[in-house]
């Protein structure tokens, strides 16, 4: 069995046990969590792809999933385009916006693309919320073009609560595990074929890559477009679950929040931004009660990680098994002659 397939076996083991999640797990807000952990963990995946094995330090993932969801958002509310439409094709206009992000900033390298991409995000951000022109009216509301600083919030979602009544929940469920379970698998087989191979030999070495044929512009741009298309998904699945997309998606704590699943999980894992996006919200969650100090809990959490734990606990959990495995492995002797 080669190395891809077994990371399909897991991934589809892994859809599989979150599929039959609802037939045990029948309260309302842990139904919610678990929703909110497929979004996030589909954006630190994503992000991993891109930081963890192609090398490029963006920090212009969260403008792709408010991208998403803005798209989404105005297509629905300005041109009364359904959800279902509108997600994919919010989709492809986060893919358009990286292909051009992308071409601009990966002329650069190392800090300077990470500094350049925070810095497009931020301006597009203020040119959201510094957005007071009435563009049409909605339910007799004025509603701006971008949204201005309170986003949009008044339009259909899914469509399940007409449907299944007080069960909606169940319906958005399944439709955002189908998400999770398509960036999953295409994550999977990037990974870990030709075009992973690719990004991780640029990543490692870019000179020897140079050598071997291997463009490092045009596969890192690669690596930009498609986890941007993903993440574009994450967010239009994102606002018609939540039937709200604003400027909340760009502020500093979330990126933060996100950047420490993947740091958490290990940069450049396969199951890691998994591992990591469990771990933050379970800390996340008991620290609630904390307000603003979640975050120093955060900053905390990286600091620890990136000091004493730089590969994360998925690193860290593969080398306790493999010392397990070993320690518990019978002893060959020598056959003699």
């Amino acid at each position: 069995m080669t190395t891809l397939q077994r990371h399909l076996l897991i991934g589809l083991a892994v859809i599989a046990a979150f599929a039959a999640l609802p037939l045990v797990l029948t309260e309302r807000y842990l139904l919610g969590e678990v929703i909110i952990f497929f979004i996030w963990a589909m954006v630190a995946m994503n992000w991993n792809v891109l930081m963890g094995h192609a090398g490029v330090f963006s920090l212009a993932q969260m403008l792709f999933v408010a991208v998403g969801a803005y798209g989404m958002a105005m297509g629905v509310t300005f041109t009364g385009m359904s959800v279902w439409a509108a997600i994919p094709v919010a989709a492809l206009a986060t893919a358009a916006l990286a292909l051009v992000v992308g071409m601009a900033c990966l002329r650069l390298t190392g800090a300077y693309v990470a500094l350049l991409t925070y810095a497009i995000a931020e301006m597009i951000h203020v040119l959201i919320i510094t957005d007071t022109a009435c563009f049409t009216l909605v339910a007799n509301n004025c509603q701006q073009l971008f949204g201005g600083a309170t986003g949009f919030s008044r339009f259909d979602d899914f469509g399940f609560r007409p449907l299944l009544k007080g069960n909606w929940i169940l319906g958005n469920y399944y439709i955002v595990l189908a998400a999770f379970a398509i960036t999953v698998l295409v994550v999977v087989v990037v990974i870990h074929g030709r075009l992973g191979l690719a990004f991780r030999a640029i990543r490692d070495n870019v000179g020897y890559a140079s050598s071997r044929g291997i463009d490092r512009k045009k596969y890192q741009i690669a690596a930009f477009v498609i986890t941007a298309f993903l993440t574009g998904l994450v967010g239009g699945v994102y606002a018609a679950h939540f039937r709200f997309a604003g400027p909340s998606l760009f502020e500093f704590s979330t990126l933060m929040f996100v950047l420490a699943m993947v740091v958490v999980g290990g940069l450049g894992s396969t199951w890691g931004p998994l591992i990591g996006t469990g771990s933050i919200m379970i800390v996340v969650e008991l620290s609630k009660e904390m307000g603003d100090a979640r975050n120093l809990v955060l900053g905390l959490a990286l600091v620890v990680f990136v000091v004493f734990m730089p590969k994360g606990l998925a690193q860290a959990g593969k080398t306790v098994t493999d010392r397990l495995f070993r320690r518990n492995r019978p002893r060959q002797t020598a056959k003699p002659n």
